[in-house]
């Protein structure tokens, strides 16, 4: 979705069933149709877009081999333009065509609106350095990862241990770390930024301790982060 430069909200017109050459390298579960479709809102994209627009869909088949009917439902459209044809888009994946629900529609419209803020999290590139700090009671201690992003705008991640308790982590976007900040909400460009955009595990060369019990500490918390954050969706 944030990689699409068009986003539609829209009503199926018509679906097409598309044979023989041009459904080509079509993968086996799926059926693939020229689809026209009239436009209910241009949620994202330039204007100038046609009110009807057509474009063509690879569509999962049910349990009998059968494909959903697509006539009159509506649909949000993640595309990209076709040059020179207004009425045409081109999907931006395999998953270009969702079915609409209301809470579809209200976490598209929320993330497009972020996407494009002047204070919009940047996409993460990969982690700086990071190193742990042990605190002056068995048990207690801070992590603290910084991470590099696509237009060099500073974001950290931290971890706080404290004896009997569990673990507590924070992001902060900005050279200074928030005490009151926590992590992002679900399924909000931030949480989308760092759930796909994190390494899987805290790269070795990145952690700043010439202790290995420290640099161990620092790893299990850049997972507790990565456990907390979840899949990237």
């Amino acid at each position: 979705m944030i990689g699409s430069p068009i986003v539609i909200d829209a009503r199926i017109r018509s679906a097409v069933k598309i044979k023989g050459a041009e459904a080509q390298n079509l993968a086996a579960g799926k059926s693939r149709f020229y689809v026209e479709a009239d436009v209910l809102a241009l949620i994202r994209g330039p204007g100038g877009m046609s009110a009807r627009i057509g474009y063509v869909v690879d569509v999962a088949l049910d349990s009998r081999g059968k494909p959903p009917k697509l006539k009159k439902q509506r649909v949000l459209l993640f595309a990209r333009p076709v040059p020179a044809r207004a009425d045409q888009v081109q999907l931006s994946g395999v998953d270009g065509q969702r079915f609409w629900s209301p809470e579809l529609d209200a976490l598209v419209r929320t993330i497009t609106r972020d996407v494009v803020a002047a204070d919009a999290p940047p996409a993460i590139t990969g982690v700086g350095n990071a190193f742990h700090v042990p605190g002056s009671l068995p048990g207690e201690g801070e992590t603290q990862v910084f991470l590099r992003t696509a237009n060099n705008a500073p974001i950290s991640l931290q971890v706080l241990r404290r004896p009997g308790e569990q673990p507590r982590w924070a992001v902060a976007l900005g050279d200074i770390v928030d005490e009151s900040a926590g992590p992002p909400a679900p399924n909000t460009l931030l949480w989308y930024r760092l759930a796909c955009g994190l390494p899987g595990s805290l790269p070795t060369g990145a952690v700043e301790s010439d202790d290995p019990a420290n640099a161990q500490i620092a790893a299990e918390d850049y997972a507790i982060v990565l456990k907390a954050l979840g899949p990237c969706q």
